[in-house]
């Protein structure tokens, strides 16, 4: 089965055009190091809850927007790989993050099934 990587940020409203920037060029160096598929999304309908909840779990501010990205691949060594590849591309060194890194979450999984 495909391994996944998911991440999670708050990204101030005004940084929305950048966020579509980064998207574009992260996305494609995803795809090109081996991504199965690789997507980010703009919040749309994403509660505050009472005890957990994404805005709790990145810390949104006023005028921030929740977003949620994934990226699968055929493997973990896959993933892996693909991270040192993009961690020394001079694209990557140009693209700044246009939210608060330290917000983010991210994680790795083994897919169990999909349809």
């Amino acid at each position: 089965m495909a391994y996944v990587q998911g991440y999670v940020a708050a990204v101030p409203d005004e940084n929305r055009d950048a966020f579509i920037e980064s998207s574009v060029v992260m996305c494609a160096m995803m795809k090109e190091f081996g991504a199965l598929q690789a997507v980010d999304c703009w919040g749309a309908d994403v509660p505050e809850g009472e005890l957990t909840s994404f805005p709790k779990a990145v810390q949104k501010k006023d005028g921030e927007t929740v977003t949620f990205s994934w990226a699968v691949w055929p493997d973990k060594a896959t993933a892996d790989a693909a991270m040192e590849k993009m961690m020394a591309d001079p694209r990557m060194q140009a693209d700044s993050m246009p939210f608060d890194g330290k917000r983010l979450i991210f994680g790795g999984f083994d897919a169990l099934g999909e349809i």
